[in-house]
């Protein structure tokens, strides 16, 4: 016989069908990070790794500014022959994976501080050449222990670069790339030469004797003041003994023993 009871039907309780909203709503907002954390850059064409992550190639597309939404597993990215100027602070920072990065043939002319932070433990080549940097600014490199390619600048070579070079953890090679284009002081001699390969030359030099000078002339002005502080002291004194001696002898003389007894005796 057929059960003709009704058939049963499952009721959610309140509670129960709020959880499940709740977790489609995070499965589904979670998918969505996910897909807009990996999806490739708008202006950028994607390929994946054999070994995992992306491959992001914007060459030649007349980009002005960092795409600010790489995918944060690239590995490499290609910015070459675009119109870059500067790189700001933190510009690949949400990049942990990223092994190489090419800027060359841009017109780069300023690195700002933390320009790659983020990229130390991870960035193994990093491509500047052929842009417009003229200084070196150590800052901009914060804890980057990458190759660099540094060649191609119109590198000016100072006593800040050769301050600069010893505070930066780049591959040593890489500083071999910094050939000096101008200099300070403009006849020492490093024009057209790798600054890092002609270390017998000191561009401090002249920073060094202008230091030596400064101290010389403070020496020199401090010593004025102490010796016009003492003859001024001397001679205030003098003026002081000098009027004292005067109101001395301008007080009247007390009249001697030998005139008081004459007039005793005059009297007597």
């Amino acid at each position: 016989k057929r059960d003709k009871r009704p058939p049963r039907r499952l009721f959610c309780r309140p509670g129960c069908l709020v959880m499940c909203l709740l977790l489609h709503s995070l499965v589904l907002m979670t998918f969505c990070f996910h897909h807009a954390a990996t999806s490739c850059s708008k202006s950028c064409y994607c390929s994946e790794n054999e070994e995992g992550g992306k491959t992001v190639r914007c060459s030649n597309l007349q980009l002005t500014e960092i795409p600010q939404d790489l995918p944060n597993d690239t590995r490499r990215i290609y910015l070459d022959f675009n119109h870059f100027t500067t790189v700001p602070s933190n510009a690949f920072a949400g990049l942990p994976h990223l092994v190489e990065l090419d800027l060359s043939h841009n017109e780069l002319s300023q690195l700002e501080p933390g320009a790659f932070r983020g990229l130390g433990s991870s960035l193994q080549f990093l491509d500047l050449s052929s842009n417009k940097l003229v200084n070196f600014h150590p800052e901009a490199f914060e804890g980057l222990r990458a190759r660099a390619n540094l060649t191609n600048n119109p590198w000016h070579c100072d006593c800040n670069l050769q301050m600069a070079l010893p505070r930066v953890d780049l591959e040593p090679a890489s500083l071999t790339g910094i050939v000096c284009q101008t200099s300070e002081p403009p006849d020492i001699g490093v024009e057209g030469l790798t600054f890092l390969l002609v270390p017998e030359i000191d561009l401090c030099v002249v920073m060094k004797k202008t230091t030596d000078v400064a101290m010389l002339v403070t020496m020199f002005g401090w010593f004025t003041m102490v010796i016009s502080y003492l003859v001024y002291y001397v001679r205030a004194n003098q003026e002081d003994a000098r009027r004292h001696l005067e109101y001395l002898k301008s007080l009247p003389s007390r009249p001697g023993k030998s005139e008081e007894s004459s007039t005793i005796s005059t009297v007597v």
